[in-house]
């Protein structure tokens, strides 16, 4: 009975919570940011690790829309970007628990263009010309606690002839002691683990659903931070934490011809928990200020919830009903937890991505979550698979219709498989890969 209640107040909550087909978690999706890659997330991931249920994962991706083909100077993090994980352990909405990594760029050869000078055969490897080492940083209720590093990031899949044999079991991958035991790290380019059809930004795939079944993201690949720690290091009394990432950069930016430096305080550019909410929920006017938030004061953000947007439009264009406002069945998804899988005791409302690290992961991941009966999924926390277009949209049919629906975006998996060990995430495609120079061939060619 409790199950069954806990399953239907969800299913509301997350009909409310978007109502709509999909969108992509954090590509492009404010305006200042859109014109700073290197800071801009694109997804947020934390999960109980499958293989090591004892720890916890966490990932943050960065660079939307990465040609494999981008170079010389192909994609890297920012140096002067400061990328976090914030925790909060106790419900109130302020991280206890941040992980910091700064990045240094170097280069070996200044007199050549290019990214190597030879086969790139390990991290370390001296025909690397350009490569990145960067440091990780603990901080616990603001006090610094370990500084890890410096460690070498993973080199981009420039190609079959620079990068021979890419990737193989725990490249890249480095790890540190940690408080409560030894952690994990891995810092360097993926594919985008995202999936689904992007079409939906042409008047909702097309004002009539033509515009549906293509992974967009396909072929494209991000820079990604993964963090595997054990669940001692993160949890505080409940064993629910919630989980952001953040960027941030220098106040002050001084350029000269050939140079640039930065200097000041650092100021938060870029915010992201749970998926989706910045694209649609936070109107245009107000992406930019979401960004530079803290989930202490989602209150300002409240009115955005409780009558959204995107119902609206949905009723506009398709017909659906919107509900009427005020929209309190939101709140439990996108501000607290749900009762009875991932809110804490005493929780004060704040955005964030909520994992209870009690539930231990399934043997057989169902990709729609806690809708197909997986507790162990999404919004539990994110896994890798779970297929966010996909729960948000059968939960609205189910919902609105009376019905059940296999209704989706078409797009039910990632272009290419996930690792079975850490860091998870799928290797990057290759600058080689002549499917992504002419995914198009005309006949006969």
């Amino acid at each position: 009975m409790q199950k069954g209640l806990m399953f239907a107040t969800l299913v509301v909550a997350l009909v409310g919570y978007q109502m709509m087909p999909s969108h992509a978690s954090s590509h492009r999706e404010a305006p200042l940011i859109s014109s700073d890659p290197q800071a801009d997330t694109t997804d947020v991931y934390a999960f109980v690790s499958p293989d090591d249920p004892n720890t916890v994962t966490l990932i943050s991706s960065w660079i939307p829309f990465e040609d494999p083909q981008g170079g010389p100077n192909f994609y890297r993090f920012g140096d002067n970007v400061l990328y976090e994980f914030k925790i909060d352990n106790n419900g109130d909405g302020v991280e206890d628990i941040t992980y910091q990594f700064r990045f240094t760029s170097q280069i070996r050869n200044p007199n050549t263009f290019l990214y190597n000078t030879g086969p790139i055969l390990g991290v370390d490897n001296t025909n690397r010309n350009m490569f990145q080492t960067y440091t990780v940083t603990r901080i616990d209720n603001g006090r610094t606690t370990l500084v890890a590093g410096p460690m070498t990031t993973m080199y981009d899949n420039v190609g079959p002839a620079s990068t021979p044999q890419y990737g193989g079991r725990g490249a890249g991958v480095n790890t540190f002691n940690d408080v409560g035991g030894t952690s994990a790290v891995f810092a360097g380019q993926t594919d985008d683990p995202f999936f689904l059809d992007l079409r939906v930004f042409d008047l909702l795939y097309g004002a009539n659903l033509s515009e549906a079944g293509t992974d967009s993201l396909a072929g494209f690949n991000v820079h990604s931070l993964a963090l595997r720690v054990p669940k001692a290091a993160l949890r505080a009394g409940s064993p629910i934490i919630g989980v952001w990432a953040t960027a941030s950069r220098p106040t002050t930016t001084t350029r000269s011809p050939g140079s640039e430096t930065s200097a000041g305080n650092f100021v938060q550019v870029s915010r992201l928990g749970m998926p989706l909410v910045n694209e649609v929920v936070i109107p245009v006017g107000q992406k930019d200020k979401w960004n530079g938030s803290k989930p202490a004061d989602d209150g300002q953000f409240l009115s955005f919830v409780t009558d959204p947007e995107v119902p609206k439009l949905l009723q506009a264009i398709y017909n659906i009903p919107a509900p009427p406002a005020p929209r309190n069945d939101l709140v439990s998804v996108f501000l607290t937890g749900v009762q009875g899988l991932n809110q804490p005791p005493g929780v004060r409302p704040a955005e964030m991505l909520r994992l209870n690290t009690d539930i231990v992961p399934s043997a057989n991941p169902a990709r729609l979550g806690v809708l197909a009966g997986d507790t162990s999924g999404f919004p539990n926390g994110r896994r890798l698979t779970d297929d966010v277009v996909d729960i948000t949209l059968q939960a609205a049919v189910g919902v609105l219709g009376g019905v059940r629906s296999s209704l989706g975006d078409g797009v039910d998996s990632n272009d290419v498989p996930f690792q079975r060990q850490f860091p998870y995430l799928a290797l990057p495609h290759s600058g080689g890969n002549p499917w992504k120079l002419n995914p198009n061939p005309t006949a006969g060619q």
